[in-house]
């Protein structure tokens, strides 16, 4: 009886695909496992499993970094429109324009989501009980590498996002307030401008945060010294180094409302005349269309903000 040669093309899945796709666009291994939150070795053995069901060589390696062979820039590009099609497929099933149902994976940058998520999930759970959000926090530059990775399927960050393969939805404009050691001169003021930094230190975020650059154009139009012998992580750690002397900094109106407390805080807060601003919204794979999902999210959140921060932020 005649044996029948398994079709080597049945063993290619979606997994290896979607490897494949984010190191070719890496072209390199460490940095796409990175990004697809596994190991290299994981990574190498799925990459080796597709090119032995493909019968065909997709990379060569070279010192710095990997060069897709001509067959790998053909897979490359129609694994991109296979797993795009597969998002159209899943979308079929997904919510309808009035519901949100299902689960959807939410990235979000610690300095917007702590201090806006909690609301919106309590209010989100009461309206759409069958929705089930799973939120990761991360630097906006590590969100958006797992956004194109497939790790999320939109983000909530700062925008703009100036990348043609995102799309993106404007949610609210946030004021930046300055923070000021309790003790210093500027402290007791209800406004300052950009011409009393003169000669002052400004401490900042990372640069991977949009904030950071905000910061670095404040002390370029006011005279200030921008402090690089530090960095911040986090908001919270910002504001210590304010109230231990070590400078000034911008914080956003929603961490500022949330985590100091007027005249009692460690810090003292007064605003920007004129106002700094940054702006907030959900971004997406451009790759995933408009799905009615998101813009339904989206608007949901802006209703949110405008019954539980009015005054604080601006639609």
């Amino acid at each position: 009886m005649q044996r029948h040669r398994e079709d080597p093309l049945a063993a290619v899945t979606l997994r290896q695909l979607r490897y494949f796709s984010v190191l070719s666009k890496s072209l390199q291994y460490r940095n796409a496992a990175r990004q697809l939150g596994i190991s290299q070795p994981s990574l190498s053995l799925q990459i080796n499993a597709l090119e032995e069901a493909l019968g065909t060589r997709l990379a060569e390696r070279r010192r710095s970094g990997l060069i897709l062979t001509p067959e790998g820039r053909e897979v490359a590009a129609q694994a991109e429109k296979i797993l795009q099609d597969v998002e159209k497929l899943q979308r079929i099933s997904g919510p309808s324009e009035n519901s949100l149902t299902g689960t959807l994976r939410l990235g979000s940058s610690p300095t917007i989501g702590p201090y806006l998520l909690p609301r919106v999930l309590r209010q989100l759970h009461t309206a759409y009980p069958d929705l089930k959000l799973v939120i990761r926090d991360g630097t906006p530059r590590d969100m958006i590498e797992d956004l194109l990775a497939g790790k999320h399927d939109l983000v909530l960050t700062q925008l703009p996002i100036a990348r043609d393969d995102i799309c993106h939805k404007f949610l609210f404009r946030e004021p930046l307030h300055l923070a000021v050691p309790r003790e210093h001169a500027l402290a007791g003021r209800d406004h300052v401008k950009k011409t009393d930094l003169a000669g002052e230190n400004l401490i900042s975020l990372n640069s991977s945060y949009m904030l950071s650059r905000q910061v670095s154009e404040l002390c370029a139009a006011s005279g200030a010294r921008l402090r690089d012998d530090f960095e911040g992580t986090s908001l919270d750690a910002l504001r210590q180094m304010v109230s231990l002397g070590m400078g000034m900094t911008l914080l956003p109106a929603l961490y500022a409302g949330s985590e100091v407390k007027p005249g009692e805080g460690d810090v003292a807060i007064t605003q920007m005349k004129p106002g700094l601003y940054r702006q907030a919204g959900l971004a997406w794979r451009q790759s995933s269309g408009t799905p009615a999902s998101f813009l339904k999210l989206a608007e949901f959140i802006r209703g949110v903000v405008a019954n539980e921060f009015a005054g604080k932020v601006y639609l």
